[in-house]
């Protein structure tokens, strides 16, 4: 069982043939929405990996809550830890330029109404518990700490990123970071080494934990306490890369609770979020067990 504590969104999209200086009006080529939220794309991704997964988090009491979770009851995620609360549904404001890459600002809305008291609906008894920093930092906590007396793997994704949230790093069993998240926690952190494989290694030995870091179309590196690697992404032309970061999460979690291998898990994940850039939108985009294998 995979349990998910975190945020979910309606995303609003506009495309364009790139991104807008400050200052500067473009004209978009479409616009387009779809669900969202980095905690509600990485249970999608875990769900349509195969895995069975709860969702917790809260949606506002407007007409975006449905469609925000539309996508999770249709592939099976349990939804029944999922609370209205009295604020608009979490927003994401995309923009996507035609090479894929994007800028987003996130409204958070209700999720920032998931409380501590939410982390006790989520009845943690094992399995792995996957965590990301678009809830409050309290709530963050909380979940973590009850990862520690309750036997339940912890994985934190550190995006997006929050100087505030660098102390969480060390308490969680994987950690799961950007290559600018992590040279960021590296200074928080005052990790040693000359080069970012080194600090991974610094970070992993120190404190005798994972740290995954994804580096988009050059793959990913790992660091344990035992060893240390790197794994490359599919060669893919990205059509939207919003989603594969999240994509990554879900499915190295899925891997891991149906008995994968680390490196296994790693490299099933990899693939899963190089194939999540051949479509548009954060959900719509995530792929299935079947397409991945």
């Amino acid at each position: 069982m995979i349990t998910i504590i975190g945020s979910i969104n309606f995303d609003l999209i506009a495309r364009s043939p790139k991104l807008p200086e400050p200052g500067e009006t473009l004209t978009g080529r479409n616009f387009s929405t779809a669900a969202g939220g980095k905690g509600a794309n990485q249970a999608l991704a875990a769900a349509r990996a195969g895995a069975s997964v709860r969702m917790v988090g809260a949606v506002g009491d407007d007409s975006f809550a449905s469609q925000a979770v539309a996508l999770l009851r249709a592939d099976g995620v349990d939804l029944t830890r999922v609370a209205t609360r009295g604020d608009a549904t979490g927003i994401a404001l995309i923009t996507v330029e035609d090479s894929g890459e994007n800028t987003i600002i996130v409204i958070p809305g209700a999720n920032g109404l998931v409380t501590q008291d939410d982390v006790n609906t989520a009845d943690l008894d094992g399995g792995y518990l996957l965590l990301q920093m678009e809830i409050p930092l309290p709530t963050l906590e909380k979940a973590i700490a009850a990862s520690e007396t309750s036997d339940t793997t912890c994985i934190l994704n550190t995006a997006p990123w929050r100087d505030d949230a660098a102390s969480l790093l060390p308490r969680a069993d994987i950690i799961i970071a950007n290559e600018t998240e992590f040279d960021l926690a590296s200074v928080q952190l005052e990790l040693s080494g000359d080069d970012r494989q080194a600090r991974m290694i610094d970070f992993a030995e120190h404190y005798g934990r994972t740290i995954i870091v994804t580096l988009g179309a050059q793959g990913i590196m790992v660091a344990t306490p035992d060893e240390h690697y790197s794994l490359p992404a599919l060669k893919v032309k990205p059509v939207d890369t919003v989603g594969a970061g999240d994509t990554f999460c879900g499915y190295l979690a899925a891997g891991l609770d149906s008995g994968l291998s680390l490196r296994d898990a790693c490299q099933r994940a990899a693939k899963a979020a190089s194939l999540t850039c051949l479509k548009a939108g954060a959900q719509p985009s995530i792929p299935y067990a079947a397409e991945v294998q």
